[in-house]
């Protein structure tokens, strides 16, 4: 066997990085607080559960998994593993855990914590957006089917111990143990508080649940237990709900804010661009993100492959890049512009408002039709929406815009009669982790294509499903281009039925106040997004 300590990263997870692992403040002064502000409520803080961009970072700093990244890049590291083992096939994966390690409530975790995680998020009851993930774990088939209550191939030889088999190569493996999804959670409380765990969340994290009123705020305290040394260097963090991202960015500059969860509302950032005093304070940060609009391939007109790709021609992508001012560029293709496999050349559809027409007379609606787009209700969303709706209905589709709370969109989303369209604003594609597979999986694979899921146009294709697994058993570092060129095929053959119009690739702005001056105190990180909270200090 391989003895594999410290970090692991393949060769494309090197290229990928998306910044250099940053200096972290040398002079970082513990303790302090912060103030962040957010629209919406949290849906849930359950690591099974939770995949939006606003709980995602919440969740991992609640929680810990067996991986995680070297803090503001793509480079993965051991977390609650302290080393790991990998066989020559690379089909078995042996984790030793960090001893001492404790949960919130007191208890030690072992790798019985481990086993019991994994089985609950694979578990149908569960109904985790996050369970195809983990499809190549010997047994999962058994357990997604319910013929089996837990994973054949997750072992535990000891307390310190974890053995988990695979039923096949997967190269993304020691990413998806990076996952929210695979945090471990311990069994007691999760009996304890039933579906009400998301909301009396128990880790191992930095920081632990202090208050949660609902839709007025939250409160993480630190983790004096947390076995990472130095960190989190902030007592607490008070997430307070229900402001508006522009009164948020006044009380920012009043100094009542540390920072607008909900980032620069775009009617300012011209605004705040031109204040060389304000635009010091503007953090950009990469992010491998693709917003786009699924049609649901199960609900009429959409089950016609050329309304589809009309739809798609229908699109100015150009004008919509200009509502948030310039932040994104257009896409054609899931993939973003800097994820391996992504096509240089592929030309997708074009704006082609007559073409659009054309293909929606072939498929027997020279009138056009009635539908619906459902949108998330925080700006600019609702004005993307509305960009969208005026092009639809240059060709004739009449679509009534259905503007909610972005629990519910996601709501409307996973039920599989439940949205025609969604425009993912706000929800949009960021990457779980730097690898062409995951723009597949969880939103266009037939994983996801199950109640609760993300896979919101409810597209399966079974054959790209098995062309997805091949190209995820290409393991050898030297044949990674071969496994991105076989993505990329992927991701044209989707194109051709269209499910959904990607739109554009985003980057991440947001701010911070005075107090949190300096570089290292504050990054969009690209796999915590939107913000890494274990790494955030002040100067107070």
């Amino acid at each position: 066997m391989k003895s594999i300590l410290r970090t692991t990263v393949s060769a494309g997870a090197l290229a990928l990085a998306l910044c250099a692992a940053p200096a972290l403040a040398q002079d970082a002064k513990p303790g302090g607080s912060i103030v962040i502000t957010y629209k919406d409520d949290v849906a849930t803080l359950d690591p099974a559960i939770g995949y939006d961009w606003q709980n995602w970072s919440m969740i991992k700093s609640l929680f810990d998994g067996l991986m995680d990244y070297e803090p503001g890049t793509t480079t993965l590291r051991p977390d609650l593993a302290e080393s790991y083992e990998i066989s020559p096939d690379g089909k078995v994966f042996t984790f030793k855990l960090r001893s001492g390690v404790k949960f919130a409530n007191g208890r030690e975790m072992t790798s019985d914590d481990v086993k019991y995680s994994l089985d609950r998020v694979t578990n149908p009851e569960t109904q985790s957006p996050g369970a195809g993930f983990f499809g190549s774990i010997a047994g999962y088939d058994d357990v997604a089917s319910g013929a089996s209550k837990s994973l054949a191939g997750v072992t535990t030889p000891d307390p310190l111990t974890v053995r988990i088999e695979l039923s096949r190569p997967d190269a993304t493996f020691l990413h998806v143990m990076g996952l929210n999804f695979a945090h471990i959670v311990p069994k007691e409380e999760v009996e304890k508080y039933g579906a009400d765990f998301g909301k009396h969340p128990v880790g191992t994290g930095a920081y632990s649940l202090a208050e949660w009123t609902t839709g007025q705020r939250l409160v993480f305290q630190k983790n004096p237990d947390y076995w990472r040394a130095g960190v989190p260097y902030l007592d607490t963090i008070t997430f307070e709900i229900g402001q508006e991202p522009i009164v948020a960015l006044l009380r920012l500059q009043k100094g009542e804010v540390d920072i607008p969860g909900d980032g620069i509302p775009p009617a300012k950032f011209t605004e705040v661009m031109a204040d060389p005093e304000q635009k010091a304070r503007v953090v950009e940060g990469g992010q491998l993100h693709t917003g786009y609009i699924t049609m649901n391939v199960k609900v009429a007109p959409f089950d016609d492959v050329k309304v589809r790709q009309a739809v798609n021609m229908a699109i100015n992508k150009e004008r919509i890049v200009q509502i948030i001012n310039g932040r994104a560029v257009p896409a054609n293709q899931p993939l973003p512009p800097s994820m391996p496999g992504y096509i240089k050349d592929f030309t997708g559809y074009g704006f082609d408002p007559e073409g659009a027409k054309k293909l929606l007379a072939e498929a027997g609606h020279p009138d056009g039709f009635d539908t619906e787009l459902f949108v998330m209700n925080t700006d600019p969303q609702p004005r993307i929406a509305q960009a969208i709706q005026q092009d639809l209905a240059a060709v004739g589709i009449k679509a009534s815009l259905q503007s909610l709370a972005q629990a519910n969109v996601i709501e409307a989303g996973g039920t599989e009669n439940g949205a025609a369209m969604i425009w993912s604003g706000g929800m949009g594609w960021i990457a779980d982790f730097p690898d062409p597979s995951n723009f597949y999986g969880p939103i266009l694979g037939c994983a996801g294509a199950v109640p609760g899921g993300w896979n919101w146009s409810w597209y399966c294709n079974e054959d790209l499903d098995k062309r997805a697994a091949e190209a995820d058993a290409i393991v050898d570092p030297a044949k990674a281009e071969e496994r991105y060129k076989a993505w990329g095929a992927i991701y044209a053959d989707i194109m051709k039925d269209a499910p959904w119009v990607p739109v554009f690739n985003e980057q991440r702005f947001t701010m911070k106040s005075p107090r949190m001056a300096g570089a290292d105190n504050l990054f969009v990180d690209p796999v915590h997004i939107p913000i890494n909270y274990d790494y955030v200090s002040v100067n107070d």
